[in-house]
């Protein structure tokens, strides 16, 4: 017998509140398949899906389902079941499940399949035992066959990111794997994606101190020249006793320039104003 999923408090997050903005580009392209009347609009379905879902704007061969791509163009499967075979494939196993914890998950898999983030620790909490009790397989048809995919999306609509207020969309900001992850890549592997600047062959060292991870406590380890200050407030306070300070009460007598006349030689002839007759 399963265990029964823990109890939730929701919190008011965008997609639960009725929303007053105008439509306008930043709003997410819903794709039904009710409205796919040509070739094209299939595709373009299929790869709003796979963006979605396997959050990769740039889909690899490899990563195609073309089984699942063949029965959804014909018609014996709905796009509901296309989602369900895209999270139970190798392929999501591989690039989601197997490089995070079952916590971050479950947030990544909320985001991905019902278009909204997890209600804080308590559902990752809840979702997780889900994960632990009937494996991936059991958590995707979980969530698939839960009442909240059923309501938003139904059988034909590709899930979207809902009521996206802010910020950069969800299969943009969340990375496939977090800092632990990267590390035990590094530690199995002896490898970076960062570049280290060194002569010679690269070790282990030198990759790890080029993890940001560890800036603070390569920071923290470095020496810094004590400083006495007591000694310091001591010469300077010493060094101003014996400072010579002028005498700046009294304004000096300021010496005025003499004022003599001075002939000026005219550069005209002086002509009378009465002429002589």
């Amino acid at each position: 017998m399963p265990i029964p999923l823990l109890e939730i408090t929701p919190k008011t997050q965008n997609q639960r509140v009725e929303g007053y903005d105008v439509a306008d580009e930043d709003d997410a392209q819903i794709y039904r398949l009710t409205d796919a009347t040509s070739e094209t609009a299939i595709q373009n379905l299929i790869w709003a899906a796979y963006r979605q879902i396997f959050s990769e704007h740039l889909i690899l061969e490899s990563y195609r389902q073309s089984a699942l791509e063949s029965q959804l163009r014909n018609g014996a499967i709905s796009v509901k079941e296309f989602i369900r075979g895209l999270g139970k494939s190798e392929v999501y196993r591989k690039l989601v499940a197997d490089t995070n914890s079952n916590y971050r998950l479950v947030d990544i898999s909320f985001k991905r399949f019902l278009g909204r983030s997890s209600y804080g620790k308590d559902e990752q909490i809840a979702w997780s035992i889900v994960i632990a009790t009937r494996g991936l397989h059991g958590f995707i048809d979980a969530i698939v066959d839960g009442d909240e995919y059923q309501s938003e999306f139904g059988d034909d609509i590709v899930p979207y990111q809902r009521r996206r207020m802010e910020g950069r969309p969800f299969n943009l900001v969340n990375p496939r794997y977090g800092d632990y992850w990267r590390n035990r890549l590094i530690e199995r592997e002896g490898a970076s994606y960062y570049t280290v600047g060194r002569k010679g062959d690269i070790n282990k060292r030198s990759v790890a101190e080029a993890i940001p991870a560890n800036f603070l406590s390569m920071a923290r380890g470095m020496l810094v020249t004590e400083i006495n200050y007591q000694r310091t407030i001591a010469q300077t306070s010493s060094r101003v006793k014996n400072l010579t300070l002028l005498d700046t009460t009294h304004k000096a007598a300021t010496p005025q320039p003499p004022v003599t006349r001075t002939d000026v030689a005219l550069p005209y002839r002086y002509i009378p104003s009465t002429p002589k007759l």
